[in-house]
């Protein structure tokens, strides 16, 4: 006879073996010593996702950004075989208003093949809808966001603390991603070996570069004074953001600098919106070659390519990523 006792139990079994054949024996081991992953300030890892072998997301908690922001790690090839060894960081940083944020490198290049071979720790890290890349003045007042921070502060810190990460770093991005990165560099002497922009707005004050921030921050829903204030009446705060102002502090860090005129290129196709050409990519063009002249003024090297037919778009940054690896390696102490 079977009691209802003994069937409780039977079932109980069965649940067990069933649980046993669709959970791993052993929950999957951190990629980073989490117990290390805190910065100064007590910005920290909160979560880590494994999306493939070589790739990871990291949730951070940012008293700067005040919040859990995302970061994509790409890993070098032989992180797993090479467990005592360092690397040094590529930032690759993204545009505006972008819907995939932090997954754009990834989403949109082919750059997981390109650096397979690579001695480098990608580092994808999201700069909101549109953080633009530094502290908000927000008034005035406390309380506005500072992706600044957690670029350049709270993330190299837990890198190096638990992403076995060196201090050599260089740092790329597209459009507003490419200002971020000049930025950086000229904010933070010392912090980048190397700066790369790709279609990015280099001179805020350049005509009415203005109004393609404000287009941007409205798109986001954001408020466009609270960034940096007025151009005109808080004009000592877009100075000190402006990569064209900060060039001089640039000296001594490698630099690629890169864009299109907005015409019709080579990656365009008949039925391509940008067919008949792209004005931001021509704000672009005229930021970049502002920029540029301001660098030989100064008489501070830089490689170049400012190039005839190219929209702002994908295509041209993934080519212009690989055509610039040789400075970025440079700036990562690495043979190109």
């Amino acid at each position: 006879m079977i009691t209802q006792s003994s069937t409780a139990r039977g079932l109980a079994a069965l649940a067990v073996v069933l649980v046993a054949l669709v959970m791993p024996a052993t929950a999957p081991a951190a990629i980073g010593d989490l117990s290390k992953a805190v910065a100064d300030n007590g910005a920290r890892v909160v979560a880590e996702t494994v999306v493939d072998e070589r790739t990871v997301d990291l949730s951070v908690w940012s008293p700067s950004t005040k919040r859990n922001t995302n970061v994509r790690l790409m890993l070098p090839a032989d992180w797993a075989t090479n467990p005592a060894r360092d690397y040094p960081a590529l930032y690759l940083m993204h545009g505006a208003n972008e819907w995939v944020d932090y997954r754009s490198w990834t989403e949109f290049t082919d750059v997981e093949s390109f650096l397979a071979d690579k001695p480098v720790l990608t580092v994808m890290p999201s700069d909101g809808s549109s953080g633009f890349f530094t502290k908000e003045w927000n008034y005035g007042r406390k309380g506005g966001a500072d992706y600044e921070t957690f670029h350049t502060t709270e993330l190299p810190q837990i890198l190096e603390r638990a992403y076995r990460s060196t201090d050599k770093r260089a740092v790329a991005g597209i459009s507003i991603g490419g200002y971020g990165a000049m930025a950086y560099a000229a904010r933070h002497p010392g912090l980048f070996g190397a700066a790369a922009s790709y279609s990015g707005l280099l001179h805020l004050r350049q005509d009415k570069t203005w109004m393609v921030v404000s287009t941007i921050r409205v798109r986001a829903n954001r408020d466009f004074f609270s960034l940096w204030g007025h151009p005109q009446y808080q004009g000592r705060i877009w100075r000190s953001v402006n990569p064209y102002d900060l060039a001089e502090k640039l000296r001594g860090t490698e630099l690629y600098v890169s864009s299109g005129n907005g015409r019709p290129g080579p990656f365009e196709k008949p039925d391509d919106l940008n067919i008949l050409g792209n004005p931001i990519e021509e704000w672009s063009w005229n930021n970049s070659r502002a920029f540029v002249k301001r660098l030989e003024q100064l008489d501070i090297p830089a490689t170049v390519d400012l190039y005839r037919g190219g929209t702002h778009t994908w295509p041209y940054w993934e080519r212009q990523m690989i055509r610039s690896w040789p400075v970025l390696a440079k700036g990562l102490g690495l043979d190109a």
